[in-house]
């Protein structure tokens, strides 16, 4: 009897009846069940992350940087977080979110405190603090959300800081620009203070004369206002005559009025009087019109001199302040002439109205003569014109005195600005050597401050742009992938489906047995009977992959790279597992089953599946390198995600040899099977 024939009978004494049929059938679909649920159930959980709770509050009140502007980067970062649908946001109260995450509404919390965007705009003022964040996780509503709470908590981070390196970089080099524009103005400024000391040095000399000239021209001045007081003092005394003149010619004309009955008599006598006084009155008249002529050719010739001297200081360069200085002095002399002037003016006018009064008196005199019968009026007339002429004299005499006096001052204010001018003569001079000496040390501030222009950078908008941005985020990863899994689900492909394997090639030997009783009954060569308990197996085992690859690679639709290759890796892996199987239960029976359960777990956690077996305690990295499930996994990795095929041939070898070196066992175990033991026959322990 061949292998086949006996893996046909252990086939047909498997599905003799419809209830061991349908145990077949199970056993088909366990490793479906299992790798299918598991993968489906772990399909996509990143893409369903939006649905997991979570929480951001912000108790952040913002700051206001130098420039003016407005910061708030709390509300920035929280509206960021809940477009950005990572997770199912929602945007509460402090209290609420840490109320939420305690009772398990949310899965963590993420909090922004008061002073977060003061402290990340606290460098601005070098004082520099760290902002903080405070994430709340609560491990009793699930571990890996607190985990992956901190995997956003990190990607904030790193965005915050990119965006305030950005804008301290973008604000730096504003300030660069602006330095480099403003030392450009300060050296075209330099190169102006330059030629305008050239000039001022020129002006400076051009002071030195204008200055001497002052010196002789104040100095006419002080002699004219020596001579202006003699004469306003000359002036007094014909006012002060004229004064007790017009006095007495009041005295007298009460006189005659008090006795107008003598007056027919005594009118030629009057008239001869009056005569006389008008003709002194003329004469007084005339000396005061000489004097103001005098003060009015003097004032005239003042305000030419001054405008001449202020022309000519400024001709020469003088700086406003100094053309102020001189031009208070002088505007003190002017004001001093101009009251005397007024004075003097007033004076002569008074006197030639008392002139003019003496004639009006004369003629009246002589009319009063012809017209006795109105004198009386007349001389109570004249009696209040004389006592105004009287007034008015006190009121020359008294301006007289004043423009005396204001002469004097002339005199000295002249005789004081001498000496200012001999002064300023000698700090032109000083003057002019500085002004030459600011020339040289603004030609070497010019050129100084033109080589430092030139060496400030002065980006323009869009190299700011990219340099800010450069300096915030200064390295990029470009991902580039030579075989990529797609997804969650499909990174966990390799593992399940050999984990399936190994549980449907397990699961087959509850039933399935692994010697067929009546081949060692008979002389059938041991390889013979191991090989026709193996085929049996590995039939349903065919079964199971297909149907596995078919509900992970359809139902699931996870992406094959090489659907023919997989297929027939995955047969081979049942294959291969089958046959370990098949060859501890022939070897050991119960043990050996058990022992396959151990193997199951061991390979579980050494055949690197999900993390690295890098990863793994030294002991379990020996296992992984000795276990037929670390490379099953590793062929499915490269067949279902598209990557190079020659580690698959590996692979299979390493398979094969498993395969094979089973297949010894088996064909050992059938020929020990063959000797029946009190061991046998009363087993200690049936599976």
């Amino acid at each position: 009897m061949n292998p086949f024939r006996l893996a046909v009978a252990e086939l047909r004494r498997l599905t003799a009846n419809r209830l061991a049929a349908l145990a077949v059938v199970a056993l088909t679909i366990v490793p479906t069940l299992y790798g299918g649920l598991y993968l489906w159930a772990n399909h996509d959980p990143y893409g369903q992350l939006p649905n997991v709770p979570a929480a951001v509050a912000t108790d952040d009140v913002g700051t206001t940087l130098s420039t003016g502007e407005r910061l708030r980067v709390g509300d920035r970062v929280a509206d960021d977080l809940v477009r950005s649908h990572s997770f199912d946001w929602h945007r509460v109260s402090r209290q609420e979110a840490l109320d939420g995450v305690e009772q398990g509404r949310y899965s963590f919390a993420l909090v922004l405190p008061r002073t977060f965007s003061s402290d990340l705009a606290s460098s601005g003022d070098f004082h520099p603090r760290r902002a903080s964040m405070t994430l709340e996780t609560n491990d009793a509503n699930n571990y890996l959300a607190s985990v992956m709470g901190n995997t956003v908590v990190k990607e904030v981070t790193t965005s915050v800081a990119s965006q305030v390196s950005s804008t301290a970089a973008s604000q730096l080099l504003v300030g660069l620009s602006q330095v480099h524009d403003e030392l450009g103005k300060a050296a075209d400024g330099a190169g102006r203070l330059r030629a305008g000391a050239t000039d001022a040095s020129k002006g400076a000399a051009s002071l030195v004369t204008g200055s001497q000239r002052l010196t002789t021209g104040l100095t006419d001045l002080r002699d004219g206002a020596t001579r202006l007081a003699a004469g306003a003092d000359d002036a007094v005394a014909g006012a002060d005559r004229l004064h007790t003149g017009a006095s007495q010619l009041r005295t007298g004309l009460r006189t005659l009025s008090s006795k107008t009955a003598a007056l027919p008599a005594q009118t030629d006598r009057l008239a001869d009087g009056a005569e006389q006084v008008a003709a002194g009155n003329r004469t007084v008249a005339a000396a005061g019109l000489e004097v103001a002529g005098v003060s009015t050719t003097l004032r005239g010739d003042l305000a030419e001199q001054r405008s001449a001297l202020l022309a000519d200081l400024r001709t020469a360069g003088l700086t406003d302040e100094q053309l102020a200085l001189v031009t208070t002095r002088l505007d003190r002399v002017d004001a001093t002439v101009g009251r005397a002037d007024g004075r003097i003016q007033t004076a002569s006018r008074q006197l030639t109205a008392l002139s003019t009064g003496a004639d009006e008196v004369a003629t009246g005199a002589r009319t009063l003569a012809r017209s006795t019968p109105a004198l009386v009026s007349g001389v109570d007339g004249a009696a209040t014109g004389a006592t105004r002429l009287r007034d008015g004299a006190a009121s020359l005499e008294t301006g007289l005195r004043t423009l005396g006096t204001g002469a004097d001052r002339l005199a000295a204010g002249a005789g004081t600005a001498v000496t200012g001018s001999t002064d300023l003569t000698s700090g032109a001079r000083r003057l002019q050597s500085g002004v030459a000496e600011l020339g040289k040390g603004a030609g070497t501030l010019a050129t100084s401050l033109t080589q430092g222009r030139d060496e400030v950078p002065d980006p323009t908008d869009a190299q700011r742009r990219a340099v800010a941005q450069t300096i915030g985020s200064p390295v990029t990863v470009d991902t580039s992938s030579m075989s990529s899994a797609g997804s969650y689900g499909a990174g966990l492909a390799p593992l399940f489906l050999s984990l399936a394997l190994w549980i449907g090639a397990y699961v087959l030997f509850l039933v399935v047995r692994p010697l067929s009783p009546r081949a060692l009954a008979t002389s059938q060569r041991s390889v013979r009977t191991a090989l026709g308990g193996w085929l049996a197996p590995v039939a349903v085992g065919a079964v199971q992959a297909v149907v596995l690859y078919l509900v992970v690679a359809v139902g699931l639709r996870i992406h094959v790279a090489h659907p023919v290759l997989t297929m027939l890796f995955l047969l081979a892996v049942s294959m291969t597992f089958v046959a370990v199987l098949h060859a501890l239960a022939a070897r050991l029976g119960a043990i050996g089953k058990f022992l396959g359960l151990v193997l199951m777990v061991v390979q579980l956690v050494s055949a690197g599946g999900t993390f690295p077996w890098q990863t793994l305690p030294e002991p379990l990295q020996w296992v992984h390198h000795v276990a037929p499930m670390s490379y099953a996994v590793d062929g499915l990795r490269r067949l279902l995600y598209g990557a190079d095929l020659g580690p698959v041939l590996l692979d299979l070898g390493v398979l094969a040899a498993f395969l094979v070196a089973a297949l010894a066992l088996s064909s050992v175990a059938a020929r020990r099977a063959r000797v029946w033991t009190a061991a046998r026959v009363h087993p200690e322990l049936v599976l």
